[in-house]
């Protein structure tokens, strides 16, 4: 064998090598290109989703525009999955993995206070009671973000290898106990991580207070699982002047409210993990000198620990049941498992964390414990995956602003094409293996 040939082969060898890994800075190139061209229909959608949100399991509308814009990219979406979700698949030019992106769709029963152009004036029915409805949390950005995504991957879907199936979720915030299971756990039960089955899924979150345009993450459990607890208290009825003749629901609720905060101040190892234990509706009474039969306490649990998450079960239901029994009453404890604990996975996390720090020069940075919950972790149960925070909030307003879920609550749009960029170079480093 000539010194020739060898010499031949081994630049031949470089050059293909070389080829390989440029390709993925060359597709990081064309979609930050192709970001920057679709930014103005990014906020057009999402100033249209801001004005027109629906409440959990009710995004109708917004199921229907999101399928319509799918299919103006050369898509072919499924809809009604999970009662409102819409699930579309992008088949790159040659065979390869499934990497799944995932954006939620409802709005929260708040009325908006923002005074922006595109406000929500939308109204909806909440626990038997007529509410605004909100974009509270940013569900508008996540949808009008995998809008885009899909949008920039569709023009690039021959360079890419493998699969891309992007998901719009509804009902992330939670249906009525009365409907059921609902949201990522629905559409996993309906097969939405198979066929093909997804072999990693990532989704983002913005957030308020963190500075727009950051992307804050965290390996391993990252938000809180999430539990609703409902104590019914009933007593006996009497006028408000004899108080004596009856047993005061609203005081045995009371009283049950200031124990529950014993949980956590005393009972848990919170040097630990975090826990929480919050009492958020008090219900009870109708009339000023009336004493009622019945006291309603609804609340949520968030923890980061089975165990931990157990115990204060146990503890909110021998606190509630205790105090009821030394003052005459009766109680009724009923408590709900949501969404567990989000973590991501470890070894994806590092893998793509090269991608995101590309994407986000400086800007990338560890997260705290998010007592927040999420029912992404549905779909990480059926595949890795990483799940992140974008920072929507202006440099000069953090530490100030209106948090998620607040009437007030503001998005500086300036960080949307951050979040596109993210989760297109996420999908197509994982699918070329570029990221390292």
């Amino acid at each position: 064998m000539s010194a020739r040939y060898l010499i031949g082969m081994l630049s031949l060898t470089i050059g293909l090598v070389s080829q390989v890994s440029a390709a993925p800075q060359s597709l990081s190139a064309d979609i930050d290109k192709l970001t920057a061209a679709v930014e103005p229909e990014l906020i057009q959608w999402r100033r249209y989703l801001h004005q027109n949100p629906e409440l959990s399991n009710r995004e109708t509308e917004t199921a229907k525009y999101v399928a319509e814009r799918l299919r103006s990219f050369g898509l072919e979406p499924q809809t009604g999955i999970a009662k409102n979700g819409v699930v579309a698949l992008l088949r790159g030019g040659r065979p390869g993995p499934v990497v799944a992106l995932r954006a939620d769709m409802d709005g929260l029963p708040v009325r908006e206070e923002t005074g922006l152009p595109f406000a929500s004036q939308a109204t909806g029915e909440y626990e038997g009671n007529k509410v605004g409805v909100m974009h509270a949390c940013g569900h508008d950005t996540h949808i009008a973000i995998l809008l885009a995504t899909a949008k920039v991957l569709s023009q690039m879907k021959d360079r890419l290898p493998g699969t891309v199936k992007f998901i719009f979720q509804p009902a992330e915030e939670g249906a009525p106990p009365s409907e059921g299971t609902a949201g990522a756990e629905l559409m996993v039960n309906e097969g939405v991580m198979q066929n093909p089955k997804v072999d990693a899924v990532f989704g983002l979150h913005v957030f308020a207070n963190v500075a727009a345009g950051t992307i804050t993450y965290r390996s391993g459990p990252f938000m809180a699982a999430s539990d609703r607890f409902d104590i019914t208290i009933t007593g006996k009825q009497t006028h408000g002047s004899s108080p004596w003749k009856g047993v005061d629901p609203i005081v045995v609720g009371a009283q049950i409210v200031t124990s529950l905060q014993t949980i956590v101040s005393r009972s848990v190892d919170i040097t630990s993990l975090p826990a929480v234990v919050t009492v958020g509706q008090f219900q009870s009474g109708m009339r000023n000198n009336i004493i009622p039969d019945t006291a309603r306490l609804v609340g949520t649990i968030r923890t980061f620990d089975p165990l931990v998450q157990e115990d204060i079960h146990v503890r909110v239901k021998r606190i509630a049941e205790g105090v009821a029994l030394g003052a005459g009453a009766k109680v009724d404890v009923v408590i709900r498992k949501g969404p567990p604990v989000t973590a991501n996975d470890p070894a994806l996390t590092a893998k793509m964390l090269p991608t995101l720090e590309r994407v986000a020069p400086g800007k990338v940075k560890v997260s705290e414990f998010i007592t927040g919950a999420e029912d992404f972790t549905f779909f990480q149960k059926q595949a890795p995956g990483l799940f992140f925070f974008l920072g929507i909030t202006p440099p000069d307003q953090v530490g100030k602003a209106p948090s998620n879920h607040s009437p007030l609550f503001f998005v500086d749009e300036k960080a949307l094409p951050t979040g596109v960029k993210a989760l297109a170079n996420l999908a197509v480093d994982y699918l070329t293996g570029g990221a390292k």
